[in-house]
This record gives structure tokens, sequence and C-alpha cells, in this order.
């Protein structure tokens, strides 16, 4: 299950993250939570670097304990799921700064996966974009492909996933893009 970190309010974080029990707050009714939902399998925390540090110490009882403490909640609830993060954030100058918290960061970083930026790994391009593309999809001209292979892609697979966005919509019904 995806969750864009990024994307969730500060002020509701905890009861989107950890869930809430009915009667936490005004008109609420009992929701699991996004950890809950992926019980049994694995949430992945894109952009975990954005968490607000108050959420950071309840991630990391999760990620210790396997408990869940619901908003509103007197007793954790036990919850088995798998954890991936990603960043685009420099976590550990962020530790550095006081702005993440270096147990939380240590907890993440037991099985560290780097990958290089697309513009380090060029043969990769055409595979996400073709992926990302659907089908049916059109040929391209070799000026096209040497065109997609020299550009430096500095948002990554973001540019890629535009740039297929706009390929598919320029070139509906084309047998070959140039």
């Amino acid at each position: 299950m995806p969750v864009n970190c990024s994307a969730i309010p500060e002020s509701l974080a905890e009861s989107h993250l950890f869930g809430h029990v009915a009667g936490a707050f005004t008109g609420a009714v009992a929701r699991p939570g996004l950890i809950r939902s992926a019980h049994g399998g694995t949430l992945f925390l894109d952009e975990v670097g954005e968490l607000p540090m108050a959420i950071q110490p309840k991630l990391l009882r999760v990620l210790q304990d396997r408990l869940v403490l619901p908003v509103g909640a007197t007793n954790s609830v036990p919850c088995d799921v798998r954890i991936v993060a990603a960043t685009n954030r420099d976590l550990q100058a962020a530790v550095a700064e006081g702005t993440f918290r270096g147990d939380l960061y240590a907890r993440l970083s037991e099985h560290p996966l780097e990958i290089a930026p697309l513009r380090c790994r060029k043969e990769d391009v055409l595979l996400i974009l073709l992926g990302a593309m659907g089908e049916p999809r059109p040929r391209f001209s070799a000026p096209l492909i040497e065109a997609l292979l020299l550009h430096d892609y500095p948002f990554n697979v973001r540019d890629v996933l535009a740039l297929a966005s706009q390929l598919r919509i320029q070139g509906a019904g084309a047998e070959m893009l140039d």
C-alpha cells in the first residue's frame, strides 16, 4: 500500500497513519489507519522525510514494537506490517539539523537501497517510459530515442512519467513518434 507522506496534512497525519477510535474527536467513527490497513503486507512510505516530527516517535514504536496506538485509544493494537520508505531528502543531514529523528533514521535504514538517478542509468529510461505508456503505443524514431537517452531527467522517474503522458496524448493514433 503506497502512502505519499508529503500529501498528508500535518494536523491529520496521526489519524491517517495510526487510525482512530469512535468518538476520538467530534463525529469520529472508528478507522484502522493506513498502517493497520496494510496488516500482513507492505506499507510504502514515499517521502518519509516529510513526516512531521510529532509523528516520528509513533512510527518508531510501530517499527520497534509492531504496535499501533490509534488516536483516542488507551490500548495499542498489534500490527504485522513491513515498512518500505523512500525519500529524496538527505536524511543524515536532516538528523544532524534536528528535523528528523536519528533513532527513526537508524530503524528505517536497516536495509538501505540507494538507487542512482536516471542520468546515471540511462538503460532504464526506455523501459520505464514504455511501461508507463501502456498499450497500444507507437514506435519511436531513432532521433527520438537518442534525445530520450541524452536528456538528464532532473526529476528522475517523475520526468519519465510526465513524458509518457505527453507522448500518449501527442502520439495518439500515430504509428511512429519522431
